[in-house]
């Protein structure tokens, strides 16, 4: 059997991974780690943070954590200035933090939720790139990968149940559940140089599930 090769294409860069403790930013942390970059990974508790940094650790990648709110300046503050200080600056930032705290009929929801999906899926995400690439800048460059969902273009129910599951998988062309690796493996290939000319993308990982605009 062939061997599955990793390259190593990130060696020497830096990446913050904000809420990567689990699921697709734990794939993500662990993508880039593969590829040879340092990994920040980050969590609104430190319970999380040191069990991933843990697991990564014990598979023999660069890693550093630290717990990380980023609806709030003071910890996207420490998320970077730790970044700096313990990795010497900045090359890629995935911004996989996000909130949805209502379900239900639009209609029925409240200023303070719209505020709150405002503040940490958009505010945040834009006020941590800001925030970044000026050391970037000081390295020559880097990326900035958004995760976001494929809601956006394809809503859906959420399901509880087999029978649910069942018809969320007629609108895929795979027919299987994506998993977090399929999305983590896609961020680390954005981040690299084989992706340098692509920028200003919204790149779908849905297996095959109409949702173009």
């Amino acid at each position: 059997m062939m061997s599955h090769h990793i390259p190593q294409n990130l060696s020497g860069k830096v990446a913050i991974v904000t809420a990567s403790t689990d699921g697709i930013g734990l794939a993500a942390a662990e993508a880039l780690g593969q590829r040879g970059a340092h990994v920040v990974v980050s969590s609104r508790r430190q319970a999380n943070v040191d069990k991933a940094v843990s697991l990564l650790r014990s598979k023999n990648l660069k890693v550093i954590g630290t717990t990380c709110n980023v609806g709030k300046a003071e910890d996207r503050d420490k998320l970077v200035n730790m970044t700096i200080e313990q990795c010497g600056g900045v090359d890629i930032l995935v911004s996989n933090a996000a909130v949805n705290p209502f379900f239900g009929n639009i209609l029925d929801s409240t200023e303070e939720v719209w505020d709150k999906i405002l503040g940490v899926n958009v505010k945040a995400s834009f006020l941590l790139t800001k925030q970044v690439v000026p050391y970037m800048e000081k390295r020559g460059g880097g990326s900035v990968v958004i995760v976001s969902s494929v809601a956006g273009y394809q809503p859906m129910q959420l399901w509880e149940n087999e029978s649910m599951l069942e018809e969320f998988l007629k609108l895929t062309s795979i027919k299987r559940i994506g998993q977090p690796e399929d999305i983590g493996g896609v961020i680390a290939f954005l981040c690299s140089d084989e992706a340098s000319y692509i920028t200003g993308e919204t790149i779908t990982v849905t297996g095959g599930m109409n949702c173009r605009l």
